[in-house]
């Protein structure tokens, strides 16, 4: 009797069930490692010896002087020219004249015909010590320069007139074509046959 009613009690028990055990989260804490504290490594800096070079010497080139031939003098030779120009229809009108003796003194002059009707003369000397002088002069009335142009008179050119003869072509001679008739044969139909009216 007693061994049943411990069973009994132990379905009980058993059918009511255990709480679940709840169990506190462990909490550990953070490590923490010191910092390594390595000392900063000083390396000496290097020296290095400053190169001396030293600046190549060339010598001097040595070019030997040009040697030039002596241009010759001559003695100034005597001249006398002179020429002259006067053309109307194309209005050219100059001249030009000029002496030297044998000293290397030059005298002259020349003269032209301006286009406003002006004659410009133009008087110089020259030697070894003034050089060029010269002295200028007009002549006459400076007027509007109307250059008076003719055309030239030439003739008309005449062609002949082309005479060219009209072709003659021969007429085509093309007999007519002749076809015979068509021959058809007359159809026979043989007369129709009605029947009696009663």
């Amino acid at each position: 009797m007693k061994v049943f009613i411990l069973a009994a009690l132990v379905a009980v028990v058993a059918s009511q069930g255990y709480p679940k055990p709840q169990y506190p989260k462990p909490q550990y804490p953070k490590p923490q490692y010191p910092a390594p504290a390595y000392p900063a490594p000083a390396y000496p800096a290097p020296a290095y010896p400053t190169p001396a070079y030293k600046a190549p010497a060339y010598p001097a080139p040595a070019y030997p002087s040009p040697a030039y031939a002596e241009t010759p003098e001559y003695a100034p030779m005597p001249y006398n020219f002179n020429w002259a120009v006067k053309d109307d229809p194309s209005y050219n009108d100059y001249a030009h004249q000029e002496t030297a003796d044998d000293k290397g003194y030059v005298t002259g002059s020349y003269r032209t015909l301006l286009p406003d009707g002006r004659t410009q003369i133009v008087d110089y000397k020259a030697d070894d010590y003034t050089g060029y002088v010269a002295d200028v002069k007009y002549t006459g009335e400076a007027k509007e320069y109307k250059p008076a142009y003719k055309p030239a008179g030439y003739p008309s050119p005449a062609y002949p007139s082309p005479a060219y003869s009209a072709p003659k072509y021969p007429t085509p001679a093309y007999s007519a074509p002749k076809y015979p008739s068509p021959a058809y044969p007359s159809p026979a139909y043989p007369s129709p046959k009605y029947p009696t009216k009663y």
